[in-house]
């Protein structure tokens, strides 16, 4: 099986942000990338440097994203998925929710 790296091209970016359900603001504030060079990236007018990709990439992944690899031994290019469906991400934010705020222990 021959993969290749996860490469973002503008319709992964954009098809990743719809799946993540999440703003260009968002995106751009938890991988420290401009909002203009995300929009850029998202249009096709803009390349990402290998370490700007690799931050897009972190941010996607703790949106929920997974980026999948290209396949070319079986015919399968580049993709985007969830990590989770929604029903396990809405029980999922709400075990991290339980239990209140964190204090300090006085044992």
């Amino acid at each position: 099986m021959t993969t290749t790296a996860p490469l973002i091209t503008a319709d992964l970016a954009r098809a990743a942000r719809a799946l993540a359900q999440v703003s260009l603001l968002d995106l751009s504030e938890q991988s420290g990338l401009e909002v203009e060079h995300l929009r850029g990236l998202e249009r096709g007018l803009r390349v990402l440097t290998p370490e700007q990709e690799q931050r897009l990439h972190v941010a996607l992944e703790e949106f929920g994203i997974e980026l999948l690899p290209a396949d070319e031994h079986a015919g399968f290019g580049h993709g985007v998925r969830q990590k989770f469906n929604p029903r396990t991400v809405k029980r999922l934010e709400n075990w991290e929710n339980e239990g209140g705020p964190p204090a300090e222990d006085d044992i």
